[in-house]
């Protein structure tokens, strides 16, 4: 982990503890993904963006956690997902908030691919 990485968390010792957790799981399953840590999120890409994670603020949540945010070309129908939006036709973006390293499952790793193949695959926006 980076230098940076981990002072995107400064302060949040669970929500770093989760990103690693995140962190490790996605890298195993996309190793040649490239990571960007910016000023409110941390960004994996494929080229393309299938992965970001942020300490969003998301109404109803407390205490220490991260926002995965992952891109596919459908909606997601889980109660995980806390915030869906599709900001052009066929491109959802889905915010699930993670509180507990035991979330970072078979179920998310399985959208963190799907994401991952969707972003290779689609086409440039017109």
């Amino acid at each position: 982990m980076t230098i940076d990485e981990q002072m995107f968390f400064d302060g949040k010792p669970g929500a770093l503890a989760l990103y690693e957790a995140f962190r490790e799981k996605l890298l195993a399953l996309c190793p040649d993904a490239a990571l960007e840590v910016q000023k409110t999120q941390i960004t994996f890409r494929n080229p393309r963006v299938f992965c970001c994670v942020s300490m969003a603020r998301m109404k109803g949540i407390q205490g220490e956690y991260i926002v995965v945010t992952l891109g596919l070309g459908q909606r997601l129908a889980s109660p995980r997902v806390w915030v869906a939006t599709e900001p052009y036709p066929g491109r959802w973006t889905h915010h699930i908030p993670l509180r507990e390293c035991r979330e970072v499952d078979g179920e998310l790793l399985d959208w963190v691919g799907r994401a991952y193949t969707f972003s290779r695959e689609k086409r440039p926006l017109r």
